[in-house]
């Protein structure tokens, strides 16, 4: 589509790659690590997608603007939970989409808690054992390898994506979002977008922000078996539309 410049003449706008910003420290035997540039890869539906690895050492230096999306991903403890915290951060703050899986959803709530909620001793029980507020804890029943139908939310961002009530995934973990903490964090503005079998937190999101969604499942999983999950396509679609070059 062609602009008209205030200065007179036509602005011609081309669409770029969408650089895709993978948070985490990569490691090829890591069964997400392996799925999510084929996910990405299925998700794109025409779309130009660029992902980029970006260890957490890294993360605490690097320059951020130029990636159009950020996509915490699974494996912890993290190499730097603080450089994983600083890129989540920047994305939250400058209305950058967002996705966290598994450890990106657990480092999501951590980075909300401590900078949104001011819960300054706000920790993670895995890499932060001492923590006063484990906003992440130990789940009460371990999620590795399992998969489980999950109730997403009536009126959720989440629920909209997917289209039904249900859906099923796989998840990886140990930890997740501690329970005595949920109505401090709902009250302070994330919003629950998918729930367990009990009523266990699955998945959050942030509403008014562009694309900004935790998952405690590995949707990526799905794209080893050919098959791409309607969040992910929702992702690229969010860091797509702003992945644009401006020129005369």
């Amino acid at each position: 589509m062609d602009l008209w410049s205030p200065r007179g003449g036509v602005l011609l706008v081309e669409k770029r790659a969408a650089r895709i910003c993978l948070v985490g420290d990569y490691d090829p035997k890591v069964t997400a690590h392996q799925a999510i540039p084929k996910a990405l890869a299925l998700a794109a539906e025409g779309n130009a997608v660029e992902p980029v690895w970006l260890g957490t050492e890294l993360a605490l230096d690097a320059d951020l603007d130029p990636y159009s999306g950020f996509w915490c991903v699974p494996a912890s403890p993290y190499r730097s939970m603080e450089g994983a915290l600083r890129v989540i951060r920047f994305a939250r703050e400058r209305g950058k989409p967002f996705l966290g899986t598994c450890a990106g959803c657990q480092h999501a709530i951590v980075e909300f808690a401590r900078n949104v909620l001011r819960m300054t001793e706000a920790g993670h029980a895995e890499c932060e054992p001492a923590s006063t507020e484990p906003v992440i804890a130990q789940l009460s029943c371990s999620l590795v390898e399992v998969d489980e139908t999950l109730q997403l939310t009536a009126g959720s961002r989440l629920r909209q994506i997917y289209g039904v009530d249900e859906i099923r995934e796989t998840y990886h973990c140990r930890f997740g979002p501690n329970p005595a903490y949920a109505a401090p964090l709902m009250n302070g503005g994330l919003k629950v977008g998918a729930t367990g079998p009990d009523g266990e937190v699955r998945a959050v999101e942030l509403p008014g922000h562009r694309f900004f969604f935790g998952t405690l499942f590995q949707p990526e999983r799905s794209a080893l078996q050919g098959r791409s999950r309607p969040l992910i396509s929702a992702f690229i679609e969010a860091a797509s539309s702003s992945a644009v070059a401006v020129g005369h």
